[in-house]
């Protein structure tokens, strides 16, 4: 604890005491070596390729970055030579998970199976929870879901067990809850096959939700294809009243 607090004060007499959080986990968990999570011990979160791509397509564009923008870009394939115009150009990135519910997961893995490779190039969890059906009970639909979906959690587990990608049986969780307290951290660009999956970015990461496909193309090592974001700047003025006004980019305003 000691040395943890000596290194942060000699951060902040660097980076200043107005330094953000984010830069200070940064360069703590690149010099500790942090796990992307407890149960891979042997992936650890990289700060540094982060910060490197940020650098370059800062310089390139020569203005500062939106927080949005340094996860995003902090994660482009090839950041001195991919296009970046916003809502026009197409960015191929390199996400550092990737997350499947057990609906969308069969089809995910059978198309990954037909890759022929032996590993997923990313880590990757299935999460089964969306074939349980609300109807009795936690407790007897539970037991319903096993019995009805054996063939499926069999094949879920085995080929997941086989090809490197995380098991969560069915009882486990809600895949959302489970990725935003077991493998969301500041800076993560994770992707799922499920709408939800931005829940996961409250921890300061970019969570996004895609179709099986997408999935299968990184955990095949492709880079994922992603139209450039369109950012919005929202001013808010005001105290904590009844009225607010927020003043969105290209002056147009709201009153709620």
């Amino acid at each position: 604890m000691a040395s943890y607090c000596l290194l942060l004060s000699r951060l902040q007499q660097v980076l200043g005491h107005g330094a953000r959080r984010y830069h200070v986990s940064a360069v703590l968990c690149q010099r500790a070596k942090v796990a992307m999570s407890r149960f891979e011990p042997e992936n650890y979160v990289n700060y540094e390729v982060l910060q490197k791509n940020i650098g370059i397509v800062r310089k390139r564009l020569n203005r500062p970055l939106t927080l949005s923008e340094k996860i995003v870009y902090g994660h482009l394939d090839d950041p001195a030579k991919q296009d970046i115009e916003r809502g026009k150009t197409y960015l191929r990135l390199r996400p550092n998970r990737v997350a499947m519910q057990d609906a969308t997961a069969q089809m995910a893995m059978l198309q990954f199976i037909s890759s022929g490779l032996p590993k997923v190039a990313v880590p990757s969890t299935i999460h089964c929870d969306h074939l349980i059906e609300a109807q009795l009970g936690g407790d007897k639909d539970l037991r319903r879901a096993k019995d009805v979906n054996q063939e499926v959690y069999n094949f879920l587990a085995t080929s997941g067990a086989k090809y490197g990608v995380g098991f969560w049986k069915p009882g486990s969780g809600i895949i959302h809850q489970i990725i935003l307290e077991n493998y969301a951290y500041p800076g993560v660009l994770l992707i799922g096959t499920d709408s939800h999956t931005p829940n996961g970015g409250g921890l300061g990461g970019i969570c996004i939700g895609v179709g099986g496909a997408d999935a299968v193309d990184v955990m095949a090592g492709i880079p994922w294809e992603l139209k450039c974001p369109k950012v919005r700047e929202c001013m808010v003025q005001g105290g904590l009243s009844f009225k607010v006004k927020v003043h969105v980019w290209q002056n147009k305003s709201l009153k709620c």
